[in-house]
């Protein structure tokens, strides 16, 4: 671009916009992409046919109304702690004091979100946002918490690891992708977007030292810098030069308005949570106040003192942990997730409204199949998944595990009912095998070409 006589920078003109989107697209596809834009009969008119709405497989029928009812669910946003409390509860098991936090964080988030649609002039008022800090195990409902949350809530939603991110200036992504995303789940929709939440997990990996990780991430506190610029208040461009995506919505706009303005996320409504196992961290935490760490991996009392132990953390403990103090400071709603026991894990399957034994009863009523499965089953699915030492997520790995040969084999056959016990849980084989031999068995049929 050149300057202008006034000394304002003159739009690109349509040869170097393409010469620009050439380059882009060789690339990222190789020398032997051609790109024709224009009138040329025997190439591709790509801007007409991101016109017909067919540009990053989008569609021009993105519902406006969908997408100011939600804007309408933030304005009348008036949920207490105890309602949200209420809904996490039907689907998540335990976590109690976690669920607690989190329902008051929200609620006052929303709150304040609720008073600045209102009336623009609260959004002046000094208000310190409550980014949270999430700690637990795996399989806990950390992940599954937050996404229920913004479904309960209506507003975009963008889960991450912080292990996908670089410092600015390295290969990799960079965390204003974290906005970019954001907008994109809210369709495109800039205005409900910077109302949205970031769910960053993993975010113990960027601790350095000798709490983080062994050997330093490449740009880790560069990330922790670039992430707590985010969590505050600032605008993030949203248009890269080096996204193919973002460049050609911009050609898209010049061509129609003859001008591209810039688009802006402002992230001072957006709520930021950040996750980690933080593994370690007891060790810091215990020493700091003289307990005994020895053998808390054993035993349900020890894992209750566990607990207690990073509820205890504080600021400095972290910071000993390899986590800069200023993104640290930016998280001040901290909550400590506990891990499930086997007892646990029998109500996520049995009490859940999203239990994994819904998905498997529907999975065989996809064939005609009615399965049920006992109390006693359900028991022995739990004590197993505990073995796997991964919380909730042990409970798919044992159901896949048990039923795998009954999903493959029951639909060739006969049979139309079947009750999954504890006996099929012990000896899934043996059972399977009984049960077919006591069926006749269809042959598998054929699609005649």
């Amino acid at each position: 671009m050149s300057e202008n006589e006034e000394g304002g920078v003159n739009p690109p003109s349509p040869d170097e916009i393409k010469k620009d989107l050439e380059e882009l697209f060789r690339d990222k596809y190789g020398a032997n992409i051609n790109m024709v834009i224009g009138d040329d009969p025997a190439g591709i008119d790509l801007l007409e046919k991101m016109d017909a709405g067919e540009q990053l497989g989008e569609t021009e029928q993105d519902n406006e109304s969908q997408k100011e009812i939600k804007m309408e669910n933030l304005r009348q946003f008036k949920m207490s702690p105890k309602e949200v409390k209420s809904y996490l509860d039907r689907f998540v098991i335990k976590q109690d004091e976690a669920k607690k936090a989190l329902s008051i964080a929200i609620c006052d988030h929303y709150n304040h979100v609720r008073r600045c649609l209102e009336d623009p002039e609260a959004d002046d008022m000094h208000y310190y946002k409550q980014n949270i800090l999430l700690m637990g195990p795996t399989g806990v409902g950390k992940t599954y918490l937050i996404k229920l949350i913004s479904e309960l809530l209506g507003v975009p939603y963008v889960k991450a690891d912080a292990t996908r991110f670089t410092e600015i200036g390295y290969v990799g992504s960079n965390v204003d992708d974290l906005c970019k995303d954001l907008v994109t789940k809210a369709g495109g929709d800039i205005s409900l977007a910077q109302y949205g939440i970031i769910f960053l997990d993993e975010a113990d990996k960027l601790a350095s030292g000798t709490g983080g990780a062994n050997g330093k991430e490449v740009g880790s506190r560069g990330v922790q810098f670039g992430l707590l610029k985010l969590m505050e208040d600032t605008e993030v461009n949203l248009t890269s030069p080096h996204d193919m995506a973002s460049q050609i919505q911009s050609l898209m706009e010049f061509q129609k308005n003859g001008k591209v303005e810039p688009k802006l996320l402002n992230t001072k409504h957006v709520l930021f949570i950040v996750s980690g196992a933080f593994t370690g961290l007891e060790d810091i935490v215990s020493k700091r106040l003289k307990m005994r760490t020895i053998g808390l991996t054993k035993g349900t009392e020890d894992k209750s003192v566990l607990s207690k132990i990073y509820k205890n953390a504080t600021t400095g403990d972290f910071i000993s942990y390899g986590l800069e103090a200023e993104f640290i400071g930016r998280l001040p709603v901290r909550v400590s997730c506990d891990e499930l026991s086997a007892e646990d894990l029998t109500k996520v399957l049995g009490e859940s409204e999203e239990s994994l034994i819904l998905q498997y009863v529907d999975s065989f009523k996809g064939h005609g199949i009615d399965v049920r499965f006992t109390t006693c089953a359900i028991s022995e699915i739990a004590k197993l998944a505990f073995g796997e030492k991964t919380g909730a997520r042990g409970l798919m790995t044992v159901m896949e595990k048990i039923l795998r040969e009954y999903k493959y084999e029951l639909p060739s056959s006969s049979i139309d009912t079947i009750q999954i016990n504890s006996e099929i849980i012990r000896n899934p084989d043996v059972e399977l095998t009984k049960l077919l031999n006591s069926f006749d068995q269809v042959p598998p049929q054929v699609p005649i070409q």
